[in-house]
């Protein structure tokens, strides 16, 4: 907890002159509310048996004295309520993109266990409430501390009796508050992983909603969703109960502090120890007292959702990236694209087993290398360690005879580019989409590199042609033209190495013919690896490898693979001679 408070404090060093200022506002603020007491105090006992000339001057006084205190207190106000309020702001802007960033450097093994919704609550509610508590916790705290703390010692001058009687409940009030807060620290927690829980949820709902509808599961959805709603309000109603008891129980203490200061106070006046207006300035004081404890109060369940949801804010950031640029490593420079595995082995995780065992493979510059093979053969794994994606738990890569391990990741996959079956598209145009290959694209280089994609022509008969939204991940565009998308943003980046991972694998007898002509197109005079589920697009590879669970079958052309009638005959077979 101690680091964590460490850490949390470190956000406010930029920002150190307005918390400062709204630390000097909120003492002023607080030592207003502890001098009007006094003045009230001072009219009742004293001013009001002054002559009527001499009282009316100095209630005079007094009053332009209460306008500048009350003037001082609403400018006080307004500063901690705007920049306070800016300033927390800032912080959890600062977080964000810390966080943000960090994200950007984890490598796919996290994410392979993430979940997207999670994230996303730890980006957004989490850090919302943190910044809640970094703007309003301090403010807070010495409001409370200077209100208690003066109204105890003022109340001691008053009356050191009644102060007994007031502050005797208090120790008793404390130990209550420690014994609940504990417990209501862990159930808010509880809390942030249920709702974490159920943005996942409907994070992967929305995602496929057209598979939903596809299979009218609606009603199955909607079962798994009150799964994990009753999980949550069964987390919300444990925190809330405990909350209500810490609310109720310190709320009857102080009503109790109230009770006992009167009665003590009644028997004090009866022996005539204290004045009438004594008890009366004690009982507002009281009331400045017990302010702060219930602002203390209200402030608790803003303090659990902060603390605990900056905690998880802290699990993400101590999460070491598994893959990024050694000390000395160096930038990738003047490729030629010749690729080499030495005895490469990889598993995902320890104490499980091997998905590639010892490969070995050369392949030359500008080579076409096609990749085939039984689903889990370890063809799109082999592939993903080449630009670093995961790294290998044996042997080595090598582009140009160097290690992929001492390179930048930044050079080694600025000169590598990858289609997939599955294309993402951004929220945006087709041009910001394609532009997304190479950033500083002009206009005429975009263009190019669809006409060069075959994609000019169907993006020009869009609505907007290169400014038409395409929506969500490209939903209103075709399997066929998002892959044509997605090549045209490969030839804009324009590396001298290719992986395509079965990228016509889901097209239709059309759109593959089109999309494998963009392919073959981009292909020339670059080193390329192409992941093929369809045989009949790789029959003029220059090589062919067969995968298998053992590593390497065999390999060679289509027509050496084919007269040597083994498992690359059986696959080519399967599909063409059903």
């Amino acid at each position: 907890m101690n680091q964590n408070l460490k850490k949390m404090i470190s956000y406010y060093k930029p920002y150190r002159a307005v918390f400062a200022a709204d630390m000097l506002f909120a003492t002023l603020s607080a030592a207003v509310a502890l001098t009007i007491p006094l003045v009230v105090r001072y009219v009742t006992s004293t001013l009001i048996y002054q002559q009527p000339q001499m009282m009316l001057r100095k209630l005079f006084l007094i009053g332009i004295g209460l306008f500048v205190l009350l003037a001082l207190d609403c400018y006080s106000r307004f500063f901690i309520g705007n920049y306070g309020h800016v300033m927390g702001a800032k912080m959890e802007y600062d977080m964000r993109a810390e966080l943000f960033g960090h994200l950007q450097k984890l490598s796919f093994s996290f994410y392979d266990d993430a979940k997207v919704g999670q994230l996303m609550s730890r980006i957004t509610t989490d850090l919302f409430d943190i910044s809640e508590l970094m703007h309003h916790g301090p403010e807070n705290i010495i409001l409370s501390v200077i209100k208690i703390a003066g109204a105890l010692i003022i109340l001691v001058n008053i009356s050191p009796m009644l102060a007994v009687a007031a502050f005797a409940i208090l120790p008793f009030m404390l130990l209550y508050a420690f014994v609940l807060n504990k417990k209501m620290r862990l159930a808010f927690k509880q809390n942030r992983v249920k709702i974490a829980d159920i943005n996942a949820q409907i994070e992967d709902n929305l995602s496929g909603i057209r598979v939903v509808k596809s299979f009218a599961n609606e009603a199955i959805e909607n079962r798994k969703f009150k799964q994990g709603n009753d999980g949550f309000l069964a987390a919300k109603k444990n925190s809330y109960f405990y909350m209500g008891s810490y609310q109720a129980g310190l709320g009857a203490f102080t009503t109790l502090i109230q009770v006992s200061v009167i009665l003590t106070g009644t028997v004090l006046i009866a022996k005539g120890s204290v004045d009438v207006s004594d008890l009366v300035t004690f009982m507002l004081y009281i009331s400045v007292f017990t302010d702060p404890v219930r602002t203390l109060i209200d402030f608790t369940e803003q303090f659990q959702n902060g603390y605990t949801g900056f905690e998880r804010f802290q699990e993400i950031l101590a999460i070491h990236p598994d893959i990024e640029d050694k000390k000395d490593a160096v930038e990738l420079k003047d490729v030629k694209g010749d690729i080499t595995f030495e005895n490469v082995s990889f598993q995902y995780e320890e104490n499980t087993e091997k998905v590639l065992n010892h490969i070995s493979l050369n392949v030359p510059a500008g080579a076409y290398m096609a990749l085939v093979g039984s689903s889990g053969a370890g063809k799109s794994t082999l592939c993903s360690l080449i630009p670093r994606f995961y790294d290998v738990t044996g042997g080595a890569v090598k582009i140009d005879g160097k290690d992929v391990r001492d390179l930048t990741l930044k050079s080694l996959r600025d000169h590598i580019g990858i289609v997939q079956q599955d294309v993402y598209l951004f929220v945006g145009t087709v041009f910001d989409n394609i532009r997304y290959g190479k950033p500083d694209a002009t206009r005429e280089e975009v263009i190019e590199a669809a006409k060069n994609a075959n994609a000019h022509e169907f993006i020009m008969s869009l609505p907007n042609g290169y400014e038409t939204d395409i929506g969500q991940r490209g939903i209103k565009l075709s399997g066929g033209q998002k892959q044509r998308l997605s090549i045209a943003r490969v030839f804009l980046k324009n590396p001298p190495i290719l992986i395509f991972d079965e990228a016509t694998s889901a097209l239709d007898n059309e759109s593959e013919k089109v999309v494998q002509d963009s392919l073959e197109k981009l292909a020339k005079n670059r080193t390329t690896f192409v992941i093929a589920h369809r045989l009949s697009t790789i029959k003029n590879a220059e090589k062919i490898i067969v995968l298998s669970e053992d590593g390497i079958e065999e390999s060679g052309t289509h027509e050496e693979l084919m007269d040597r009638k083994g498992t690359y005959e059986k696959l080519y077979n399967m599909q063409f001679h059903k």
